[in-house]
């Protein structure tokens, strides 16, 4: 008898995301530059390292409260929300093991079985697995190459049925580095409350904005802080992707059942982490230089696109990652990252990868070190030469 008998329907039916493949492709190479991954590469900044070691010393070593230390509940209420006090640290906001762990926390109190989550196509992959998997149906709203592959209040409307329970934003946005504009987002916002719809709002990469750009939140508008779940993270805007700290702010009912769940299933976040985390967020010039960088990084990559012909890079305002159509080379996605890699030693994303809409871009990220990402644009440059 196999052991794979043992197994659940819904654990059959997982396969390996697109973006781990590309790197199990690359693992037996030599000399690849990697272009692929969503993860800061600098460490996490010396301060929130040493009070995570304060924290040691000073004994949080054991079990928080499931929602969370209360001081960085409270200073994620001032310091991390679209304004002060817009959520209550008492019982609106959960500290979760990091922003996937808020995610699947939230998927799994807020659906039933054959419920309607509307996701942006492309968007990353993460959240049509997550859907599924906890019961319902990921349905897929194309943004257009036209819209500036910016998800359109008119394209919800068209898919919303009697069974659509959800909308996900996430701005910036990833893999597209996009933000919604103030004035789509009103139009989202009206939209959800017409049609009585929760919206996840994945703000991981808030921090992440650069030439001016202010990554506006859904849950400030009028009538939105009712129905909207705000999803965060540590992980992008510190340098704390190992550290897993996450954190959703949701009305009362929806935080107080996924607190009691996480009770259950996590008990709670890394204790010494979030004590680290109190200190981060007292720190905000920490996130502003990691920004910088990443802003240094992307007119490097944006100026050496821009000299590709055939390549139409796209204007990205956020996150760390370029979306650039490569179509005019006559490749499908998956074989142009293939090719990229076998002739250049670059990984990159298929586009193709984060939806049917993504086809004919691929997703490159500027969190490559200062040393390395020259070269890996120069080997870009040249492959796509070579075409």
């Amino acid at each position: 008898m196999s052991a794979e008998t043992f197994l659940s329907e819904k654990a059959r039916t997982l396969r390996q995301g697109a973006i781990r493949a590309m790197f199990d492709r690359a693992a037996g190479m030599t000399d690849v530059i990697s272009m692929g991954i969503g993860e800061p590469d600098m460490p996490t900044p010396a301060p929130i390292c040493q009070a995570c070691a304060e924290g040691l010393a000073a004994g949080y070593t054991h079990y928080t409260a499931n929602a969370g230390l209360p001081a960085l509940r409270e200073a994620l209420s001032q310091r991390a929300l679209a304004r002060p006090g817009l959520y209550s640290p008492k019982d609106e906001i959960v500290v979760t093991i990091g922003g996937m762990g808020a995610l699947t926390l939230l998927m799994q109190v807020v659906l039933d079985p054959g419920d309607e989550v509307l996701i942006q196509d492309p968007q990353w992959l993460n959240y049509a697995v997550q859907v599924a998997y906890c019961g319902g149906t990921p349905v897929r709203v194309p943004a257009r190459e036209e819209d500036g592959l910016v998800l359109r209040a008119e394209a919800v409307e068209a898919r919303i049925t009697p069974r659509t329970r959800a909308l996900i934003l996430n701005s910036p946005n990833n893999p597209t580095g996009r933000l919604i504009p103030p004035e789509t987002l009103e139009r989202l916002a009206d939209t959800a409350k017409r049609h009585d719809l929760l919206v996840i709002s994945d703000e991981v990469y808030s921090t992440l904005v650069y030439g001016g750009a202010e990554a506006v939140s859904i849950s400030s508008l009028p009538g939105m802080k009712e129905r909207t779940a705000v999803v965060g993270s540590f992980s992008k805007a510190y340098a704390m992707t190992g550290w897993r700290i996450g954190y959703v702010a949701a009305p009362a009912p929806v935080a107080e059942r996924m607190t009691r769940l996480q009770e259950y299933f996590n008990a709670c976040a890394s204790a010494p982490g979030q004590y680290a985390a109190v200190r981060a967020l007292e720190r905000p010039e920490l996130a502003a230089g990691i920004r910088d960088v990443f802003a240094r990084r992307r007119a490097l990559a944006l100026d050496a696109l821009a000299k590709i012909p055939g390549l139409r890079p796209g204007t990205p305002e956020g996150a760390f990652y370029l979306f650039p159509d490569v179509s005019a080379f006559g490749l499908g996605s998956e074989e142009f990252c293939a090719r990229l890699l076998d002739e250049a030693r670059v990984v990159c994303i298929p586009g193709a990868a984060f939806g049917a809409c993504g086809e004919g871009h691929v997703r490159m990220s500027y969190a490559v070190s200062d040393a390395r990402l020259p070269e890996a644009l120069r080997r870009f440059s040249a492959f796509c030469a070579s075409l």
